[in-house]
């Protein structure tokens, strides 16, 4: 059917398949657990980065990150067994999802769980554990590996404890894009309810990469900043920027057809109108300097939601704070909208706050966009006070205010050269 019977609202697009809503959102990240902690930080401008505490960095070239301090998985909702047992990434998603699960209000009991998915990932999944088990193999041999060493560490088991926490029967993914995981796991679910496949899904990413074998392996490939300064250390666009600052955290949303959040009476936060995804073929860690398979998806996904880029009311950017990244989205935006246009759409990164989350990045700057074309404004970027010649973009540095919107987009961007796009809009009717 093409309406709502009960409504009379219009739940397909145009070309007949289903219109996807935002109806849950839940976070963790730097900046404390839950949407408003990481919303409130965002809008202050306060940066999330300080010296690490996790491990002792003597003898390391970074001694920063963006931790999640004094975390306690017992007091979010996990039991003493599940602490013990899941790696700090499924802790996190954990945590993010019941937030999310709580607002959307799903009647689980009601629902046909066969029709709702979980796709949710994580870019390097239980790091901890793989290192601890590495650890454990070469100092005690291998008859000390913990039997739970492999469903501890497996990337996939994030969606796996999700989908069993909930008892969600449909499909259950976890797509690994690197640090376009989790945009690329809602994508994913937006088109399996486009297209009929699914009711609902709880989608997102999540990361736990502040470790001593991932700090060491991304400072070798000379992809963190040295800066030791917290407060000059993420610098999305700015001249001075040399490199991300790691971060981690879990971002969650739960998504559902149109037709399906209106039936059950489900208050609609926003609207995922477009997806696009693209690969550079390019180079294993460097984005291709155009920027255009960053423009292909960014073009991809405002043509799936019907707009134009003119319509663009403001870019989520990936935004890393690495020289090459933040040179190549802004080609990219320049690219898309043209050049005069290009210079004018305000542009914001969260990841002056947050640190780059990796795989819970893409989540987590999705429920960003979805909160401010609600709210119609955009927060400001963190770090950001010297424009580079090499960015010719319009970063926010104050929030806007009373700035409505048509669409806005969230990009991600991951080795490999995926690239991935969200096109988020107000909810109307």
């Amino acid at each position: 059917m093409s309406e709502n019977t009960s409504s009379s609202q219009a739940t397909r697009r145009p070309d007949g398949t289903h219109r996807v809503v935002i109806t849950g959102m839940g976070a963790i990240t730097p900046a404390g657990v839950g949407v408003r902690a990481l919303w409130s930080t965002l809008m202050a401008r306060r940066s999330c980065i300080g010296p690490i505490t996790k491990f002792d960095t003597e003898g390391y070239d970074v001694h920063i990150a963006a931790e999640i301090r004094d975390f306690d998985a017992t007091e979010h909702g996990l039991t003493k067994k599940e602490a013990r047992r899941f790696e700090r990434f499924v802790q996190y998603a954990i945590v993010a999802s019941d937030e999310a699960m709580a607002q959307a209000g799903l009647d689980r009991e009601a629902e046909d769980a066969t029709r709702i998915a979980c796709v949710f990932g994580s870019g390097i999944g239980g790091i901890d554990e793989l290192q601890s088990g590495f650890t454990t193999l070469l100092e005690k041999g291998p008859k000390r590996v913990s039997p739970l060493f492999i469903p501890t560490m497996i990337g996939n088991i994030a969606a796996g404890n999700l989908s069993i926490r909930y008892g969600l029967k449909g499909e259950c993914l976890n797509v690994v894009t690197a640090c376009a995981t989790g945009a690329h796991c809602i994508g994913a679910a937006v088109r399996d309810i486009r297209h009929g496949y699914i009711d609902a899904a709880l989608t997102g990413g999540t990361e736990e990469s502040v470790s001593p074998i991932c700090i060491a392996g991304f400072t070798n490939l000379s992809a963190l900043t040295k800066a030791e300064d917290p407060s000059q250390a993420s610098l999305p666009f700015d001249v001075r920027r040399a490199g991300f600052v790691a971060g981690e955290g879990a971002g969650a949303v739960v998504v559902e057809s149109l037709e399906h959040a209106l039936a059950r009476g489900a208050n609609v936060l926003a609207e995922i109108t477009g997806f696009g995804s693209t690969g550079d073929a390019y180079h294993m860690t460097a984005p291709e300097p155009s920027g255009e398979g960053v423009t292909r998806a960014m073009r991809q996904a405002l043509a799936e939601g019907g707009f134009a880029p003119e319509d663009l009311g403001h870019l989520n950017a990936h935004g890393t704070g690495t020289p090459a990244n933040d040179a190549t989205e802004s080609h990219a935006l320049l690219a898309l909208c043209g050049d005069d246009r290009g210079r004018s759409v305000p542009v914001t990164s969260v990841k002056g706050a947050t640190g780059h989350t990796l795989g819970a990045a893409g989540a987590i700057e999705a429920i960003v966009t979805a909160l401010s074309v609600a709210g119609d404004c955009v927060p400001p970027t963190a770090g950001f006070a010297e424009a580079d010649p090499e960015c010719p973009v319009n970063v926010v540095v104050e929030a806007k205010m009373n700035y409505p919107q048509k669409v806005a987009l969230s990009n991600s961007l991951g080795f490999g050269g995926h690239n991935a796009s969200l096109a988020l809009s107000p909810y109307r009717a």
